[in-house]
């Protein structure tokens, strides 16, 4: 549960630190005090964008700081684990900094972490209810959405919605193959012959490198061969040959030391480069004996370098790169023939709408089955908050053609009076009539949510009287196993409360700030007096606020 909330420069705000408790928490304060800035800036810690000119005047940043008892979330624990953000004391810190410029960061338990993942905790953590949620149940696509979150199929939802892709993408593969077949046929036939091509040159075509090196070898091969014996009468055959000088320079060296003995390592030496001499005398004659002139395969190797060229300029490659450009013709022409199988595409089309049907059938009596308990639930409690005779029908229509969404369409209908018939929200409730649906229905959506945080944002505006008594029952009974907030105006909702916040203006200076205070029980008798009796409080009043307190 949400246990501590610290707000600094933010809006109105100057610093508020406010611990909560569980049960039913409400949130009074006269219009215009800031009542929905204590749920504006816990959204911005739950990961909410944050607009230009949400930090106070005059501050260089603001942050909102958000703390959570999490040790009945198993899940969360995981997830943070998972994600590098654990906590060892069973808490969760949610922290957002918004700099004046319009920079934002934020953080998870002190580690910076991006917007999404504070989103993604947010999800384990509460849900908002917002003051405007009736206008949104107006929407045929928020009806079907809530019937959807009623029934914990979201994950189907979303399983049916990626089916349906996948069936559309495969009906375009086959859709293409049969409207383009002439131009697949062009290219196929353009590429069966540029394959055929590349193949002509067999395992040339993977040999460039040893091809360039061969054909320069051959081409050469007359001043190599040359080159070698000139070579091999300079060090060993000719008459000044390098080899019988050095043999009578060692021939000497020998006598030299036989008279003195500190020049073997000079001896070594000079028979060192004898041996070595030697050595490279044959290794100049093998190399000699293997260089022929072979006219034959110099011309065979113009021509398959020529070819080379040739297709390289053709397809607008490096020779080299002539190889792997098969491989990926021959991809291409596989992938064209598999395009142009169209009894394979068709049965590929028709695998992949028989599992999106599969799914969206089970989607389908999961909504069926969820309608008639939320018609239910949602009649009963309109009874409650005083629309007695009135109910609300879930109708499930089938589309004309399969969607994204499944194959049924979903309409909230309801008669607020015995004897009405049912309509449209929009058409047959006025706008207290819709609010109090909208009440009943989010009450029965937070009995199934898994959340253990509810906030309801001045969820009974346009209600009032006995009305407004059953609203206030209704969420203390809901505070009795989830922790409840609720910003509102009436004060029969606000006695309810076990735990009173009240939401002030001050001025200070040429500022004005808001700020956010605990009541204990005479300041909630006072503020429960004013929420009856205006500006004017008597003693009559005061007594009012003290019954409704202690009943």
């Amino acid at each position: 549960m949400l246990s501590h909330l610290s707000i600094r420069n933010y809006l109105l705000v100057e610093s508020v630190e406010l611990d909560f408790a569980p049960g039913l928490t409400v949130l009074t304060g006269e219009t215009g005090a800031g009542k929905s800035i204590l749920v504006d800036a816990l959204a911005l810690a739950l990961g909410d964008r944050a607009e230009g000119g949400v930090v106070r005047s005059g501050a260089p940043r603001a942050e909102i700081s958000a703390e959570f008892a999490i040790d009945g979330l198993p899940a969360l624990a995981a997830w943070l684990d998972e994600a590098g953000f654990a906590s060892d004391d069973g808490t969760l810190i949610l922290r957002r900094v918004i700099e004046a410029g319009g920079r934002s960061r934020a953080f998870i338990n002190g580690s910076a972490a991006p917007l999404s993942q504070l989103k993604d905790a947010a999800e384990y953590l509460l849900d908002i209810h917002g003051q405007h949620a009736h206008h949104a149940l107006l929407r045929p696509q928020a009806q079907r959405e809530v019937l959807d979150a009623y029934a914990g199929a979201q994950s189907l939802v979303a399983a049916v919605n990626t089916a349906w892709h996948i069936w559309q993408a495969a009906r375009q593969r086959r859709q293409d193959a049969e409207t383009h077949s002439q131009a697949r046929q062009i290219e196929r036939e353009g590429l069966h012959l540029a394959v055929e091509e590349l193949r002509a040159l067999g395992d040339d075509l993977a040999r460039w490198d040893e091809i360039q090196a061969e054909h320069a070898r051959l081409a050469h091969v007359t001043t190599l061969i040359e080159s070698s014996q000139a070579l091999i009468d300079g060090l060993d055959e000719g008459e000044a040959a390098l080899s019988s000088r050095l043999g009578e320079m060692c021939a000497r060296l020998d006598a030299m030391q036989a008279v003195d003995g500190s020049l073997g390592e000079v001896a070594t030496l000079l028979n060192s480069a004898s041996a070595d001499l030697a050595e490279a005398v044959h290794a100049l004659r093998r190399y000699a004996d293997h260089l022929n002139l072979d006219p034959d395969r110099l011309a065979e190797l113009d021509r398959v370098l020529g070819d080379m060229h040739r297709l390289a300029r053709k397809h607008r490659v490096q020779p080299e790169a002539l190889a792997g450009l098969l491989d990926r013709f021959q991809a291409r022409l596989d992938e064209l023939a598999a395009s142009d199988d169209l009894d394979a595409l068709q049965a590929a089309e028709n695998a992949v709408r028989t599992h999106y049907e599969s799914e969206a059938k089970r989607l389908g009596a999961q909504r069926r089955k969820a309608a008639t308990a939320l018609s239910k639930q949602v009649t009963a409690a309109m009874h409650e908050l005083a629309l007695a005779g009135g109910h609300l029908d879930i109708e499930l229509q089938p589309v004309s053609e399969p969607r994204a969404h499944g194959l049924e369409d979903v309409s909230f209908l309801v008669a607020s009076h015995p004897g009405l018939p049912s309509g449209p929200l929009g058409k047959v409730a006025s706008g207290g009539e819709l609010s109090r649906v909208s009440l009943a229905i989010q009450t029965a959506l937070s009995g199934v949510a898994g959340v253990p945080t509810l906030i309801f944002d001045e969820v009974d505006v346009g209600i009032g009287g006995s009305v407004a008594e059953a609203v206030g029952r209704r969420l203390a009974r809901l505070g009795e196993t989830r922790q409840v907030l609720v910003i509102t105006h009436l004060p029969q909702v606000a006695a309810r409360g076990t735990q009173h916040l009240r939401v002030a203006k001050q001025a200070n200076g040429r500022f004005v700030s808001s700020n956010i205070v605990t009541l204990d029980a005479d300041a909630r008798v006072e503020e429960i007096a004013r929420m009856l009796g205006g500006l004017k409080i008597t003693a009559t009043t005061r007594q009012h606020a003290a019954e409704m307190l202690a009943g």
